[in-house]
């Protein structure tokens, strides 16, 4: 954000191209002039804590219908764990079918082979994952309570911290950093058992939604390793899909968990702000972050959002809520759910294909009891243009230090996106800030006053080839977050799942978003639908451990 400082000049003096700081001159101001352009209204309050007050005060209402639904599938064999899922695994642990050392080898090993081969793996930590696991299964031997992801070997996108292990976020400036700290959402997983394996690639300091990095190079797509996975949690997405690990958490601020499982054919859930604690996760935007997981199914979705759900003293968004038991009601199925299907604005920018499957996907809900209506929400343009605004600042603020005096260590998408913060004037900052309570309020009194969940794209275009112009229409990181940037301005809970295939072999994937702390509504949704359409029983990436 502007300020007395002749970003320019420094940035210039520091070797940056002319043309660059123009670029970003460029975007900030057409970015800024949506902004002030709001006449913004002094009473309408700019305090960033104003806003997860307001998403705290919605209650989320009960969603109608219900239903008896069949049971879960059986858990797999211990021999192909690799490429199962949370639960399936958690119940071989617990049975004593398989050890978690065993679990522990076998995946650090799967990530040893498939990690190289999509260049998704930052770090791997054998000797500490390898103590967690003779830990747990020492208290099995021993008949102890073991928690619910007890032997569950996961890895997540380097931006979590773990005391004594290094954060580098994916960039050049925190190389060799050591974390102090251990991330809140890390230490609920440690309670409940699960295994770290270590940190996955992402994009440089998560400020990027295809997978590239100039420092570690681009992730590529298991399903079609031509083309990206989706950033920034792109290590995750690959990862996962590529069964070397049955899940892993990213982060999401524009899309970066929504985009990456939507490339990647898996289940990827951005929860409301506030449930889930950020401490200890390496920030991009304050006021917009949010983090969750990436896995294979929506019911391992529901149970690890609910292990890491609670209140963080830590951080400034966390809000006190009940313990939310989000598997409850999570076989209840799609009859009686009202599904609203947001045609205008999100499916503008996708081509005939990607409709049809999209649309089959609101059909086959429709077939299995929901009712299925069209719905727009007010303002929704703009609450994409003013999350960019708000990112924009908040990453500049961030790295202001850094952008003064090591400006030549950041890749050069990343500079152009964190200068353009730079040159932000305050009353658009203020104004984008200032906005979102009212925007929320314009939703929640209009859509979400007639359905239960709003059915929208996650990918406006198919995930870039590596080889594409980044600079391309299409291609350009504000292009891709079309459709998932709105949700985090206004901090809803969303759930991406998959829906069909390209030409390119690459998932097609849709997204439900719900009302405020409304994950067990569209977990339900997203539960019915994965229920009745068994994508990955019929399709399997091209890469896998």
């Amino acid at each position: 954000m502007t300020d007395m400082t002749d970003w320019g000049a420094v940035l210039a003096r520091q070797g940056v191209p002319e043309a660059m700081i123009d670029g970003a001159r460029a975007m900030a101001a057409r970015h800024s002039a949506v902004a002030e352009g709001l006449a913004h209204d002094p009473a309408e309050p700019a305090d960033p804590s104003v806003f997860p007050a307001a998403l705290a005060a919605e209650a989320a209402r009960p969603a109608t219908g219900g239903g008896a639904a069949p049971a879960p599938m059986a858990p797999a064999p211990a021999d192909a764990t690799l490429g199962a899922g949370v639960e399936a695994i958690a119940a071989l642990v617990r049975n004593r079918a398989v050890s978690a050392v065993e679990l522990a080898e076998r995946h650090l090993d799967a990530l040893g082979r498939v990690g190289p081969r999509l260049n998704a793996v930052a770090r791997l930590e054998p000797e500490a994952a390898l103590a967690q696991a003779r830990a747990i299964d020492a208290r099995l031997a021993r008949g102890d309570e073991v928690g619910p992801l007890a032997g569950v070997p996961m890895a997540h996108k380097d931006l979590y911290g773990r005391e004594g292990w290094l954060l580098e976020a994916g960039s050049r400036i925190l190389r060799g950093h050591v974390a102090t700290r251990t991330a809140t959402a890390i230490r609920a997983l440690d309670a409940a058992g699960a295994v770290d394996l270590g940190r996955l690639n992402t994009v440089e300091f998560a400020l990027g939604p295809d997978g590239r990095n100039a420092h570690t190079g681009p992730v590529r797509n298991p399903w079609n390793p031509a083309h990206l996975p989706g950033g920034s949690s792109s290590g995750s997405g690959a990862c996962v899909a590529a069964g070397a690990v049955p899940a892993a958490l990213g982060s999401d601020t524009g899309g970066s968990i929504r985009l990456p499982a939507g490339a990647c054919g898996l289940v990827g859930l951005k929860p409301t702000a506030g449930l889930i604690g950020r401490s200890g996760v390496f920030p991009l935007a304050g006021s917009l972050d949010t983090v969750g997981p990436l896995c294979r199914s929506v019911r391992d979705a529901a149970l690890l959002t609910q292990t890491m759900a609670g209140f963080d003293a830590d951080d400034p968004q966390s809000q006190h809520r009940p313990p939310v038991d989000l598997m409850a009601d999570i076989e209840d199925g799609l009859a009686g759910l009202r599904i609203g299907v947001a045609e205008s604005y999100f499916f503008d920018p996708l081509d005939e294909a990607t409709r049809a499957q999209i649309g089959a996907a609101a059909d086959l809900m429709a077939a299995e009891g929901a009712r299925v209506s069209r719905v727009a929400i007010p303002g929704i343009e703009l609450a994409n243009r003013l999350n960019v605004v708000l990112i924009n600042v908040e990453a500049a603020t961030q790295h202001r230090a850094w952008l003064g005096t090591r400006a030549a260590d950041y890749g050069p998408e990343t500079l152009g996106r964190m200068a353009a913060g730079l040159f932000v004037s305050a009353p658009a900052y203020l104004a984008a800030l200032g906005r979102r309570a009212r925007l929320l309020r314009a939703a929640l009194d209009g859509p979400f006053g007639e359905v239960d969940a709003i059915l929208a794209p996650v990918w406006p275009f198919e995930p870039p080839a590596i080889d594409a112009d980044a600079g391309a229409p299409g291609v350009r990181a504000e292009d891709l977050g079309h459709c998932t940037r709105p949700f985090n301005y206004l901090g809803l809970p969303a759930v991406t799942l998959p829906c069909g295939v390209s030409a390119n072999g690459l998932p097609v994937g849709f997204q439900l978003v719900g009302r405020p702390f409304a994950e067990a509504t569209i977990l339900r949704a997203a539960r019915g639908y994965e229920r009745a359409r068994r994508f990955l029983d019929e399709h399997r990436p091209a890469v896998t451990a």
